[in-house]
């Protein structure tokens, strides 16, 4: 529980507003871990959040392809989103639909009030009607159909963050490549708002600094990197945010400065524990955060 309990000091504050829970978490964490439950399970999100993580992701009325899962409507489940808010006051997130005729305006309306705090969806499948304010923040993803200009006009309309869900389908649960992390480095500089990595690869803790380097500002585990039991998630979850922990940068002396030392110290920003052939300066200094679900043909699968 120490973990979940360390996670959990940031919403002690009675000024943090529940629309601005993720908002604060990208703001205040060099970088975040959200965990995207393969099953609207009170267990495993139990599991995830004594592992450590930062915040919680759910679905309703999408397949996910990667756990294999069909969630149904959001009358299933209203009582167990309950029993996991009730859990922790951190981020909580949920996936409405994997199609844009799917996403209900009676659905979305309640989210609020079960205690959701964002939601997240593809571009493509988010309806008009949730870019007028629905009480929660708002973030979206791209898939690696989309031209990656067009995030430029992501910050006009208000968006939390954006989910760079860019590995075609056919690759999902492949090592991360530079190619990804060229990718992804580029989104970060385009948005305008934070950027998190989905697992769509077959993420593994080594790639945390590398991520973490190219200004990521939140990785999502989802089923490749969890599984879908307790155990699994728990491994998977508790190796990341020991990794998260662990970066940091060396003071002129060599020793070791974690980054809420640097941060403090009015340093701009970490400078990452990795070590390749990058430039020395900081390229995370922008400070700029859905959904690992739906393929490029629109059918509405979750690719987490």
């Amino acid at each position: 529980m120490q973990n979940s309990q360390k996670a959990g000091h940031l919403w002690d504050r009675e000024d943090i507003s529940k629309t601005a829970r993720l908002q604060t978490m990208l703001a205040h964490k060099p970088l975040s871990l959200i965990v995207s439950l393969p099953g609207n399970d009170l267990t495993l999100a139990r599991a995830a959040l004594e592992e450590g993580a930062d915040a919680l992701k759910v679905h309703y009325n999408v397949g996910h392809r990667a756990s294999g899962n069909h969630f149904g409507p959001l009358d299933e489940y209203t009582e167990v989103f309950r029993a996991i808010r009730s859990q922790f006051e951190g981020p909580l997130g949920v996936v409405p639909s994997g199609s844009i005729e799917g996403t209900r305006r009676e659905d979305v309306k309640r989210l609020a009030d079960l205690g959701f705090n964002f939601y997240s969806i593809y571009a493509h499948h988010l309806p008009s009607f949730m870019l007028h304010d629905p009480g929660l923040e708002a973030t979206f993803a791209i898939n690696d159909a989309y031209d990656v200009t067009l995030v430029e006009a992501t910050a006009h309309f208000g968006f939390t963050a954006l989910e760079a869900s860019i590995v075609p389908g056919e690759e999902y649960g492949s090592p991360l490549s530079f190619a990804d992390v060229l990718h992804y480095r580029q989104l970060v500089l385009k948005a305008g708002v934070p950027v998190l990595v989905p697992s769509q690869r077959k993420l593994v803790s080594g790639d945390v600094p590398v991520l973490h380097h190219s200004g990521i500002k939140a990785i999502m585990l989802g089923a490749i990197v969890t599984g879908k039991t307790e155990d699994q998630l728990r491994r998977a979850v508790s190796s990341f945010r020991n990794a998260i922990d662990r970066l940091g940068q060396k003071g002129p002396s060599g020793s070791e400065q974690s980054v809420s030392e640097s941060l403090a110290a009015g340093h701009s920003g970490p400078k990452s524990s990795f070590t390749g052939h990058m430039d020395p300066s900081d390229p995370t200094e922008l400070s700029s955060d859905p959904v690992e679900f739906s393929d490029r043909s629109g059918s509405g699968r979750d690719g987490t």
